[in-house]
């Protein structure tokens, strides 16, 4: 009878894990001019799958930019463009991403922000076990960045949930 309970209890254990969702995050930013958005990201891990929620008064826009126009304040390109007043960004791809406020003289005046986004933080099994998460490194003026990016080596989820069970039932098997 303790095997089976033992068995019905990794089971479960492993179809709640198997089926938990990937974590991500919302990140908010006050998006207006006199804000330091060099040191607002310093820290905070950005992955596939976060929000980049901005909130802002009328008269500010956010456009996502080309790194180009990112450091060339250039206006009239953008990827995607918003003057809502709420403005969420899904992060969809890794790698750099670029903001601007496209009014004339914000971008200039400081309203940029870049941040590096890392590869999506998995709860399933598949890949190498490894997970990264890259620092949002936000891009000042002169070029210089804050570090990028670390990595952490962890069990496979699978393979931790495979020996616990495995030992779970040799005990169980060893006390019937």
């Amino acid at each position: 009878m303790a095997y089976l309970s033992t068995l019905v209890g990794c089971l479960a254990i492993v179809f709640f894990t198997a089926v938990a969702p990937a974590s991500s995050a919302t990140h908010s930013v006050e998006w207006s001019l006199g804000n330091d958005y060099s040191s607002l990201a310093t820290g905070k891990p950005y992955a596939v799958g976060d929000t980049i929620v901005f909130n802002y008064g009328a008269g500010h826009t956010v456009d996502e930019v080309s790194e180009s126009d990112y450091k060339s304040c250039t206006l009239g390109n953008s990827i995607s463009s918003d003057s809502s007043g709420t403005t969420s960004i899904a992060l969809k791809t890794s790698g750099s991403h670029y903001f601007i406020c496209a009014i004339p003289g914000h971008c200039t005046g400081g309203m940029k922000l870049s941040v590096k986004v890392g590869a999506a933080v998995s709860s399933g099994g598949g890949g190498d076990g490894a997970t990264a998460k890259t620092t949002p490194s936000p891009t000042l003026e002169g070029g210089k960045a804050a570090p990028t990016a670390s990595a952490t080596a962890v069990l496979k989820p699978f393979e931790a949930l495979f020996a616990t069970c495995l030992v779970a039932l040799l005990y169980a098997f060893a006390l019937s």
